[in-house]
């Protein structure tokens, strides 16, 4: 398995091709803990990350945000006390790139670098 982490996201336009099939079963296995959910008829990938307090959970979030406005790249965040969900997918064309499990590894790495 490569580090998905590592990778660089590539810019994405309105002509950018989703992620196909073959290649969100082989991305995922590598985030496995995020769930590939269809909302408004877009697929998005979610996850909800627990945490000890609001303090830790508004932490987190800024840490989604900075690696947001690194790849000019944003996702949904929703903080609640001592909780944080976050989706990614690409809004230019209505679904999951690439680009999306990168940050969700990403993601991930942020709030293991908090425990």
């Amino acid at each position: 398995m490569s580090d998905l982490k590592a990778h660089s996201c590539e810019a994405c336009s309105p002509n950018a091709s989703k992620a196909t099939e073959e290649e969100k079963q082989q991305l995922h296995k590598e985030v496995p803990d995020w769930e590939i959910l269809e909302i408004d008829g877009e697929e998005q990938l979610h996850k909800v990350y627990k945490l000890k307090n609001f303090v830790k959970a508004l932490e987190f979030t800024n840490k989604i945000g900075e690696l947001a406005e690194e790849e000019d790249h944003h996702p949904v965040v929703v903080l609640e006390y001592g909780k944080v969900a976050v989706s990614w997918w690409s809004h230019e064309i209505g679904g999951l790139h690439k680009n999306d499990f990168i940050l969700a590894a990403r993601t991930d790495a942020a709030f293991n670098d908090m425990q």
